[in-house]
């Protein structure tokens, strides 16, 4: 049975934030709210956590998963960022976008696309997520709570109780939480690619 922390969405409570950290430390399955909507993570680099995540969202082997950081400076240990792409990202973070970029070797093979060896980084605005990575001292690996055969997130902490109450170790309630993933946008090219229209704000990057 899911433990459920219920984490006050503007002003988080340290000792809760503390007892998710040490689930997710120790190889817990988290489900937590962003900027955009809940997402499901674990720890960095925990292969076991990493498959469950994949089989409650029926995923295979090849589906790319989000670094989610808590700052530029992390991010950048994880991405080969050129002046002109961290214009962009210092300007749209923190936000609700997902950013493909070139993968550095702190990342984890398995979490790279295996033939560009690319990986997708955020940074969330979210204050329950900026205090779950500040406590975490790293990313979390992260990807949207959206259920198989469902085309939009989960948003209703109820509802994932019900449905996640047996297979994940944390529910983080911090209310309801939006119904968009995030926009994700490949910045590996010379110009900005959308690869899908979600929560952030597209005016930005003259696409």
């Amino acid at each position: 049975m899911a433990q459920t922390l219920y984490i006050h969405p503007e002003n988080p409570q340290a000792r809760l934030i503390n007892q998710a950290v040490d689930i997710i430390t120790g190889g817990g399955v988290v489900v937590y709210p962003t900027d955009s909507a809940y997402a499901i993570g674990c720890h960095l680099g925990d292969k076991a956590a990493l498959d469950r995540i994949r089989q409650i969202r029926h995923l295979d082997k090849h589906h790319n998963f989000t670094l989610v950081c808590r700052d530029l400076s992390e991010l950048a240990a994880y991405a080969r960022v050129n002046n002109q792409v961290f214009r962009r990202l210092k300007a749209n973070t923190p936000g609700a976008y997902t950013f493909i970029l070139e993968a550095t070797s702190e990342v984890p093979r398995r979490l790279m696309h295996p033939k560009r060896k690319t990986i997708g980084l955020r940074v969330p605005g979210n204050p329950i997520a900026q205090a779950l990575l500040e406590a975490l001292g790293e990313p979390l690996m992260s990807i949207t709570l959206i259920m198989p055969d469902d085309e939009y997130p989960l948003t209703d902490p109820q509802d994932i109780r019900d449905l996640l109450d047996k297979r994940v170790d944390l529910i983080v309630d911090g209310g309801f939480c939006g119904l968009e993933p995030t926009t994700i946008i490949d910045l590996t090219k010379d110009s900005p690619e959308l690869i899908r229209e979600g929560m952030g704000d597209l005016s930005a990057f003259d696409l």
